[in-house]
């Protein structure tokens, strides 16, 4: 058991200093490659010159569209369309089916057993369970409406953010293709 931490110490030494040191970074991809185009040197261009001819039509294209994919999106472009506040339901719902209740209890109280103050109080309690569940359900479409509006308003700007890149890289691949270039 004593000789374990020798051999393992004998070991790490034994390997040098390349064992100890972390691997190589892996190359960084393309510029093409993080926009989604795939570039082929058809005219024989080394990977330096493909790298710089990148660049700069990276800044070419951007400078003609006024588009930047590598930049995040601002935080005012979310701030300028505020999603809509949900419309409450009108108040008073409750009151009025109360309101209701009662006059048309009444009048059946009335007619059925010549009380129409018992007829008043039922149809009331019933007004107000119905004048409840119409605000319940008002409040259930306008929250259905509002996340209806969201969800198309989030689509609208995904649609608008996929043309812009498109454009841009469009502006790119003209700019590749001009200098021997096969894009795709």
């Amino acid at each position: 058991m004593r000789n374990l931490p020798t051999l393992i110490i004998a070991g790490v030494l034994a390997a040098g200093p390349a064992a100890a040191q972390s691997p190589a970074a892996a190359p960084s991809k393309p510029l093409s490659t993080s926009l989604g185009v795939v570039v082929f040197p058809a005219k024989g261009q080394t990977p330096s010159k493909q790298a710089a001819d990148e660049g700069e039509c990276f800044a070419w294209s951007k400078g003609q569209t006024g588009v930047d994919p590598m930049a995040p999106a601002a935080p005012a472009e979310a701030a300028a369309q505020p999603a809509a506040p949900a419309q409450a339901p009108p108040k008073g719902t409750r009151l009025r089916g109360a309101a209701r209740g009662a006059a048309a209890g009444a009048v059946i109280g009335e007619i059925a057993s010549d009380d129409a103050g018992k007829g008043a109080a039922i149809g009331a309690t019933a007004g107000v369970m119905k004048g409840g569940a119409d605000a319940r359900r008002q409040q259930a479409e306008a929250e259905k409406t509002a996340a209806a509006q969201a969800q198309q308003q989030q689509a609208q700007q995904q649609a608008a953010k996929a043309d812009q890149l498109a454009l841009f890289n469009k502006g790119f691949a003209a700019c590749l293709e001009a200098r021997g270039y096969t894009v795709k």
